[in-house]
C-alpha cells in the first residue's frame, strides 16, 4: 500500500470508533507495515485520521483486474 491510495477497514475497530467496510485514504506511510489514513463523510469532511497497521486494511481499485 502506498500514499494515496483507497483503503477499507477489514474489522471492526471499536476503540477508534470505526466500523469493518469504513473507506479511507493513505495520507501518510509511518514505516513498511503501518499507514496514517484518513476517513471522510461522502462531502469531504474528515472524521477520523487514525494509524493502522497494513494487515488491517485491503486496498480498493476501482479499475478491471489483470489477468492472472
Amino acid at each position: 500500500m502506498k500514499l494515496h491510495d483507497v483503503v477499507a477497514t477489514l474489522e471492526d475497530l471499536p476503540e477508534l470508533h470505526l466500523a469493518k467496510g469504513q473507506v479511507g485514504t493513505i495520507v501518510e506511510e509511518l514505516d513498511a507495515e503501518h499507514v496514517l489514513v484518513e476517513f471522510a463523510d461522502i462531502d469531504g469532511v474528515a472524521y477520523a485520521v487514525e494509524p493502522l497497521p497494513c494487515r488491517k486494511l485491503i486496498q480498493l481499485h476501482h479499475r478491471m483486474a489483470l489477468a492472472a
